[in-house]
């Protein structure tokens, strides 16, 4: 058995609060990737994860009223929640908020300004926030980011550089002379024309305008710009930089990258660059695949046009989804998804050949021998080309699985289904089935289906990983079914017994699915235009002007906090007994993360004192004590000076 590793990875997705299928497709690729060299025998480590940090997040949060980690945390269960239901098979799953790796990421910063590879200066030009993007003017397109079409805000900080210029000739020599590195070519030759000869300008990589990101532990106020801690995930994730680094030795170099075309650039000169710069290998490949495109762009949140995968999955199936994924678009370029051409996927190829194969091939043995082949079989005249076909089929989608080219390798499988289905047309038999002279002969083609569905059970696992099981369990294999075991036709028992099921890809109805389809995006588009209005109104509320007599209406005086204490059964929750002129209030405040009981006591605080009493898990509280919060930062608002409490603040 085969032990050599393979290190492959998909990108670490920025968070949002919805995983489109352009997304999935990526991960989908990566995973069918991973399942194959497993089968291979390889010793597979398939890493993916969640680049949590960046000032988008941070503004994100703050408009959701939560901090930017409880924001992330809801998030990153949703990304796992959707790869368990696409069956993607990852080995280990990195977060960049995970404190070994923001403790790595520090490392590696300190080491690079420690060899002179960083230095500090000031930071002036354009910077996409959604994309995590400095540009310069000559690279907006319409005065807007390239990548995104949004707009791009000037800055201006204090910031850290990474000495990226000096390495062009290095990452334009490694281009070249490695092709192999960099794929398909013509990723390649974007980055040599349009971004390394023109020459590379040092890289900003640390920020100071906000908050959430890796603090550079030598310099308060600076966090790694987020480029640099995302992309340093390939190795953290591996142990690099911790005490224990047995996985990076034993899997870095990565095999393969696997990455959108949108960040080929971050992979293909920014991360080569800071290797180079750390004196550490650099990857075996970066694969640069193209996007899904709907309404006649990429598909992306911003412009309203993505599909959900939740929703096709559970109305088609996992493994038809996957297939559609894989088979529709030739893996480095560019595809369209329309809801027509899914549905005619799994109509032609999984219904018509593949299912009706399988329902037709197990519908024979079982009405001509009651389930179970007879052992007395003879060969056919069509025997011999069904089984060099078979053997050459193996052979190419071996090759195609290797240069993740999935698309052709689906189609070489298909290409030998239909052969298949032709056989069954060409033999006849139910023909052979009116002949008792003839029984041996039909037995011995029925073999043939059943055997060649076999081999097809193991060549498509890595891309529809449910679907092999199903159609084993109606041909009466039990268990797995080894990979090597592709390259034997004939290693199904003679006598094999089947069990009729189900079709396993029903024929969908074009029209009437159509029309659910309009349907239920009608409704969502209905949902989606209520709650606009519902944010809009709330919007309008909280900046709609008052005149003195609504502010009035509002009640503030200072107060005293005599003493405070956590709410039982609540780590979010403090009650604390405030003096306010000649009465004492009891009021609950969700500060505990902010503050210890000890931090507030005897601090002179402002109370909005006309708020309608209510319980806090069970606790009586008769006011609100005024705060103010910016990123993950709360603070009360206090009052200097002399005054006493009680005092009206107006």
């Amino acid at each position: 058995m085969n032990k050599e590793k393979f290190y492959i990875t998909t990108p670490i997705y920025y968070p949002s609060d919805k995983l489109h299928i352009g997304h999935s497709y990526c991960t989908v690729a990566t995973d069918a990737m991973a399942r194959y060299k497993r089968a291979r025998g390889y010793d597979v480590m398939f890493l993916t994860g969640t680049d949590e940090h960046g000032q988008k997040i941070e503004r994100i949060a703050n408009e959701h009223g939560v901090t930017p980690k409880e924001y992330v945390d809801e998030i990153v269960k949703s990304v796992k929640e959707l790869w368990k239901l696409m069956n993607i098979s990852y080995d280990r799953y990195i977060r960049t908020t995970d404190d070994y790796h923001v403790k790595a990421v520090q490392k590696i910063f300190r080491a690079l300004y420690d060899k002179g590879e960083i230095y500090k200066d000031e930071y002036e030009g354009l910077y996409c926030t959604p994309c995590e993007s400095f540009f310069t003017e000559k690279d907006l397109v319409d005065g807007k980011c390239p990548d995104c079409g949004r707009p791009v805000e000037k800055v201006k900080e204090e910031s850290y550089f990474f000495r990226l210029s000096k390495y062009t000739d290095r990452i334009i020599k490694l281009l070249e002379d490695h092709p192999e590195f960099l794929e398909p070519a013509s990723r390649r030759n974007e980055m040599i024309n349009n971004f390394l000869k023109p020459g590379l300008k040092d890289l900003c990589v640390s920020r100071t305008s906000f908050k959430w990101g890796i603090p550079v532990d030598f310099d308060e106020g600076h966090i790694v710009y987020v480029w640099v801690d995302a992309l340093s995930n390939y190795i953290t994730a591996m142990g690099y930089g911790s005490d224990d680094e047995s996985d990076f030795n034993k899997y870095w170099p990565a095999d393969v990258h696997v990455v959108g075309k949108e960040i080929v650039r971050f992979h293909t000169i920014i991360w080569p660059a800071i290797l180079m710069a750390l004196d550490l290998p650099l990857p075996k490949k970066i694969f640069g695949h193209g996007w899904l495109i709907i309404d006649g762009g990429k598909m992306s949140k911003s412009k309203g046009n993505v599909v959900d995968p939740v929703y096709l999955c559970e109305k088609y199936g996992v493994d038809a989804v996957r297939y559609f994924l894989l088979r529709e678009i030739a893996f480095g370029q560019d595809g369209n998804f329309t809801n027509e051409a899914l549905i005619s996927r799994i109509n032609s190829d999984l219904a018509n050949d593949f299912g009706n194969l399988l329902s037709r091939t197990v519908g024979m043995i079982d009405r001509y021998f009651g389930g179970t082949l007879p052992a007395e079989q003879k060969e056919n005249a069509l025997d011999k080309e069904i089984k060099a076909l078979c053997a050459q089929t193996v052979k190419n989608v071996e090759k195609y699985y290797d240069d993740m080219l999935f698309s052709d390798a689906l189609s070489e499988i298909w290409t030998f289904i239909r052969r298949l289905n032709k056989y069954i047309d060409e033999t006849a038999p139910w023909v052979m089935a009116k002949d008792e002279s003839r029984k041996a002969e039909l037995a011995g083609v029925l073999y043939v289906l059943a055997e060649g569905l076999r081999i097809v059970s193991i060549l498509i696992e890595p891309c529809m990983p449910n679907t092999p099981k199903l159609c084993r369990t109606q041909l009466g294999i039990a268990g797995e079914e080894a990979w090597d075991s592709a390259h034997t036709f004939g290693l199904l028992p003679r006598e094999v017994s089947v069990t009729k099921g189900e079709a396993i890809f029903p024929r969908i109805d074009v029209k009437k699915e159509l029309a659910a389809i309009e349907k239920e995006a009608e409704k969502k588009a209905k949902e989606a235009k209520k709650t606009e209005k519902k944010t809009e109104k709330k919007a309008e509320k909280e900046n709609k002007e008052i005149n003195i007599d609504d502010f009035g209406k509002v009640v503030m005086k200072v107060g005293k906090i005599l003493e405070c204490r956590r709410v039982e059964n609540s780590d979010k929750l403090l009650v604390s007994q405030v003096k306010i002129g000649s009465e004492v209030r009891q009021i609950v405040s969700g500060i505990a993360k902010w503050y210890s009981p000890e931090d507030i006591t005897g601090k002179k605080v402002v109370v909005i004192t006309n708020l309608k009493a209510v319980k806090l898990r069970g606790v009586l509280s008769q006011g609100m004590l005024l705060a103010a919060s910016s990123g993950d930062e709360l603070k009360l608002v206090s009052v200097d000076g002399d005054i006493e409490d009680g005092a009206v603040i107006s």
